[in-house]
């Protein structure tokens, strides 16, 4: 047994005993016990798992030279404000930046830089964003009545975006920590008891097409927001796709945007692991090691439609897929139309508790709770802009292969607590 007394508990961390009178392993600072063969297992499982992966390899050489002639007749509008540049052919003036509304000033021909790869056509055209923009402010009780009509939709901009497409192959191991509750009773006390299980996984999976915005002046969560793309669509870049549009000019180079990718694709990965993993209550990652191989870059151009507004002397900006017609943009709230509604929920959450329990404080708890649910849920609604953290939405068809996977038991935790009368 002396070899177990240098063990730490696997709930809070400390240097564990062996308790003479119940035989076990015990904890003398959160009170859990475990018997010795659940540590010993505990113990081989962790000695078994591998350390962290390294980063990837990005071949980051996207993009080719223009051809000659290719540019001819494009030009390259500057902002006065942002100082972020967009290009437009010879036929659409350019006369306000599409993200700030600012002036700009033609600056000539397009020079340099390098062509995409691809490019998504616009699908939808500047009516259907001004229908999309009207219903993205419809049944939205917190919405101020004069924001929208204050809306200058007319201002609505179609603009390609650069972006950066990352694809690579995934090699992972990771170690998932479960737990499975059992709850029950008896006349003096309510016990909780908590089972441990070591979910090992070891497997393949593949990404294409991960995005990552190219564009400082483009918000990147406001990109994020709008995806997904289907890149099925895209096609070998032409310049004649520009006519009627801008096209904004990439500021931020591939070498710097993988570090997002990478990111996304890691999460992506655990994500994808941990759907294997069933049948619990909860779920966590104990060690993991990611390795990501074959990584290759592409640019490409992505439709969105552009409008900038302000209310109240604060910006907001409204943008939609060009393609698949998903439109986001957080709206602002009236405060007193907040604090009505909360009320409203309040009232009716106090008289309900007040009915079922016939207590004041059990009423005031339940007005405070309901009136902050509603509040929060009609909160909610004003915002639709979110990073995307997870790449799962550019998982290879067919590239998940899982080739090992096993759920161990660990040990398990019973906490008791005295009934209240």
């Amino acid at each position: 047994m002396a070899d177990l007394l240098g063990y730490k508990c696997p709930c809070c961390g400390a240097k564990i005993e062996f308790d003479s009178t119940s035989q076990q392993m015990k904890c003398p600072y959160c009170d859990s016990e475990f018997d010795v063969a659940s540590l010993q297992s505990y113990d081989d499982v962790l000695n078994q798992q591998p350390a962290q992966g390294e980063s990837a390899e990005w071949d980051t050489s996207a993009g080719a030279d223009w051809e000659p002639g290719e540019t001819e007749g494009m030009r390259v509008y500057k902002c006065q404000s942002c100082g972020g540049e967009v290009i437009a052919d010879g036929s659409t003036a350019a006369s306000q930046c599409p993200y700030c509304d600012a002036p700009v000033i033609m600056m000539g021909q397009l020079a340099g830089d390098l062509k995409p790869d691809f490019v998504i056509p616009f699908h939808l055209d500047k009516e259907a964003a001004k229908q999309s923009l009207m219903k993205h402010m419809e049944g939205k009780p917190l919405l101020p009545k004069v924001f929208k009509s204050q809306n200058h939709i007319d201002e609505i901009k179609g603009v390609y975006v650069p972006i950066w497409l990352y694809e690579a192959d995934v090699n992972a191991q990771i170690e998932f920590k479960a737990t499975k509750v059992r709850r029950w009773s008896d006349s003096k006390y309510n016990y909780t008891e908590t089972s441990y299980y070591s979910c090992p996984r070891c497997g393949q999976v593949g990404f294409e097409h991960v995005p990552v915005d190219g564009s400082t002046k483009m918000d990147s969560t406001i990109m994020e927001s709008l995806e997904p793309y289907d890149f099925s669509k895209a096609v070998s870049f032409q310049s004649a796709y520009l006519s009627g549009y801008l096209a904004d000019k990439y500021d931020i180079d591939a070498d710097t945007s993988c570090v997002r990718a990478t990111d996304r694709i890691h999460q992506g990965t655990r994500d994808k692991f941990r759907e294997t993993v069933r049948g619990y209550n909860t779920v966590d990652i104990e060690q993991e090691n990611i390795n990501l191989k074959k990584g290759e870059t592409h640019y490409a151009l992505y439709p969105v439609w552009l409008l900038n507004t302000s209310w109240n002397d604060k910006k907001f900006v409204f943008a939609m897929n060009g393609q698949s017609g998903k439109f986001v943009g957080d709206l602002p709230a009236d405060k007193l139309k907040a604090v009505i509604f909360f009320l409203i929920g309040a009232v009716a959450g106090g008289v309900l508790g007040y009915l079922i329990k016939e207590d004041m404080m059990i009423a005031l708890i339940a007005a405070l709770v309901v009136g902050g649910i509603v509040l929060g849920i009609l909160w909610s609604q004003l915002k639709s802009v979110h990073k995307e953290d997870s790449a799962t939405n550019y998982v290879k068809p067919e590239s998940f292969q899982l080739e090992f996977q096993q759920d161990r038991y660990l040990y398990k935790k019973t906490e008791r607590t005295k009934r209240s009368n």
